[in-house]
């Protein structure tokens, strides 16, 4: 069976979901999609620490947690029904996250007093809903900062680094849209999984 990776890059409340191969040589974009993973209408949307910020600091715990858990249930539903649409002729042997500077959070209370602080925790947070989703599935999870995803293509392709960013970097004008640089650090984060990936692993 032919082998498959995910690659995810989130935003606030959604990500761009890109699946790939690369048999012999030759790339597939499989599937391409935006994963939303909060409900609409809910408390907090799509800024939740924005809204845990108007609580009580164990009210803003306990919202985050409920907020966290449906978050997670919507990512894992995207992820399995992906997985699902593939089984019949591939394999998804790994999923690669894109993240920001991977700076550890300081606790609860001090994030909320500082507004940058308050959108490098929500950053966090969909990151972690998709990484907890794609986990729970038994799809090991690779996380790749986005600022050092060119060093990792290098790392997996070599002397064929650039030819491969050149092909991702062309490939919307066969696809068509969209194929924005969501999509493109998406695939290469992808690609990375499925090079650096035993054949006979998964």
């Amino acid at each position: 069976m032919k082998r498959a990776a995910i690659g995810v890059r989130m935003h606030s409340g959604w990500g761009a979901l890109v699946a790939v191969s690369n048999n012999d040589g030759i790339v597939e974009i499989l599937v391409r999609r935006r994963v939303v993973v909060t409900i609409a209408d809910a408390r907090g949307g799509n800024q939740p620490y924005h809204f845990a910020k108007t609580l009580e600091l164990s009210e803003a715990e306990k919202f985050l947690l409920d907020s966290s858990a449906a978050s997670r249930r919507l990512a894992l539903a995207a992820v399995r029904d992906l997985i699902g649409e593939l089984s019949g002729q591939y394999i998804v042997v790994g999923a690669a996250v894109l993240l920001a500077s991977g700076r550890a959070l300081p606790p609860l209370a001090k994030i909320l007093a500082a507004h940058p602080l308050i959108h490098a925790a929500e950053g966090e947070f969909f990151r972690e809903a998709i990484s907890k989703a794609c986990e729970s599935l038994d799809l090991p999870v690779t996380g790749i900062r986005e600022r050092n995803l060119d060093e990792y293509v290098q790392s997996a392709f070599g002397e064929a680094s650039t030819g491969m960013q050149q092909l991702v970097s062309t490939l919307g004008h066969s696809l068509g849209p969209p194929w924005t640089t969501d999509q493109k650090m998406a695939a290469l984060a992808a690609l990375v999984v499925l090079a650096n990936k035993p054949a006979d692993s998964r």
